[in-house]
């Protein structure tokens, strides 16, 4: 079985999916990074330049958010206060 670039991509997402879970959030926007870099490398493959214009431009976000996150600058809670119903 050859492993594609999209399986690893597939597979680095369920990874980060679930640090994201255990809350390591920090960790899990590097390894989608990682998974978006798989995906880009497939689109090239196939010749799907909108496909690799896409992913770039997401990637670009996720960059900056981890930038921002890292910076602390990004100060969202994740629990819900009675205000926020």
């Amino acid at each position: 079985m050859i492993v594609s670039f999209a399986v690893i991509g597939g597979i680095l997402l369920n990874f980060g999916a679930f640090l994201t879970y255990k809350g390591k959030i920090y960790e899990s926007v590097i390894i989608y990074l990682f998974a978006d870099l798989c995906w880009i490398i497939m689109a090239y493959q196939k010749n799907d330049y909108w496909g690799v214009l896409f992913i770039l431009i997401g990637v670009m976000f996720g960059f900056l958010a981890f930038k921002k996150m890292q910076s602390g600058k990004m100060q969202k809670n994740l629990t819900k206060e009675k205000d926020d119903l």
